[in-house]
């Protein structure tokens, strides 16, 4: 997907809301567990709820991860659902992948070929030659963690490098990859106030931001800060969607939370551009 094809989508939805699918199998409805793949069931109900409401949908790879090949399997059939009946999905491998060249070449390929996302996170602390395999596939999309939303962000993110935070350097020589235009950017929510600066070093680059609903982070402070012409956000929100309830109507609480954050999104956008 093109970054013009996300924004028409964004325009024709008014919405910026990416929908994170971190299906945990203890939370799920318990009528679920007597299906064939709950995850799978589960997903397709939320997806089949919602797909008017977003524009983006997230897995998180480790909850599928940790259920093996069958983990593995739901996966795979969550993304072929999406790119089969809902094309005009911009999807997001939450992987957070990042290693030397040759394997991130792999991961690559797997994410961007095999499994069929549009994008994938990656971790840039190996620097260069770990992201740019990622940069080399056409309308594919590479998302680098630059400030998290996490409290453990402190630890290094923010810590001075040649006279600059780090956040801001990654950001900066991120810029010089080759194919940098495939980049896109992780920005907590809960850091909003930094967008200012984030701006400046990258004005027109969409930034996915989690953080806002479960977490706390403010949706009219990240528009304020972070929304460009273009728009260039793409707002996640997971547990406060998919868990809005437990019992047999999981789907429509889903889609109330949904519709929700989208009508908040809609009026900033009329506030904004």
């Amino acid at each position: 997907m093109t970054n013009k094809e996300l924004v028409d989508q964004i325009r024709l939805k008014q919405s910026f809301l990416c929908i994170g699918l971190d299906v945990d199998i203890h939370k799920i409805p318990k009528h679920l567990l007597s299906e064939e793949d709950p995850i799978f069931s589960f997903n397709k109900a939320i997806i089949d709820a919602t797909h008017h409401l977003c524009v983006a949908y997230k897995p998180n790879i480790a909850f599928y991860e940790a259920h093996g090949l069958k983990g593995w399997k739901s996966l795979e059939k969550t993304i072929q659902y999406l790119n089969t009946h809902y094309p005009e999905q911009f999807t997001i491998a939450d992987a957070k992948r990042g290693d030397i060249g040759n394997t991130s070449s792999m991961y690559a390929k797997a994410f961007f070929e095999d499994l069929g996302f549009d994008s994938v996170t990656i971790a840039p602390y190996m620097g260069k030659d770990s992201v740019e395999p990622f940069l080399e596939f056409e309308d594919k999309h590479t998302i680098l963690l630059a400030l998290t939303s996490n409290e453990g962000a402190f630890d290094f993110q923010t810590q001075m490098v040649d006279g600059m935070e780090l956040y801001k350097k990654v950001l900066s020589t991120s810029k010089s990859y080759k194919n940098s235009g495939n980049l896109m950017y992780v920005v907590g929510a809960t850091k909003a106030t930094f967008l200012t600066d984030i701006r400046k070093i990258i004005p027109d680059s969409f930034l996915l931001v989690p953080g806002v609903g479960a977490q706390g982070g403010s949706l009219s402070e990240v528009c304020k800060y972070g929304m460009t012409k273009d728009v260039g956000l793409l707002v996640n929100s997971s547990r406060g969607i998919i868990y809005a309830s437990s019992n047999t109507d999981f789907a429509e609480a889903a889609r109330i939370k949904a519709e929700a954050l989208q009508e908040q999104m809609a009026v900033e956008l009329k506030k904004e551009l």
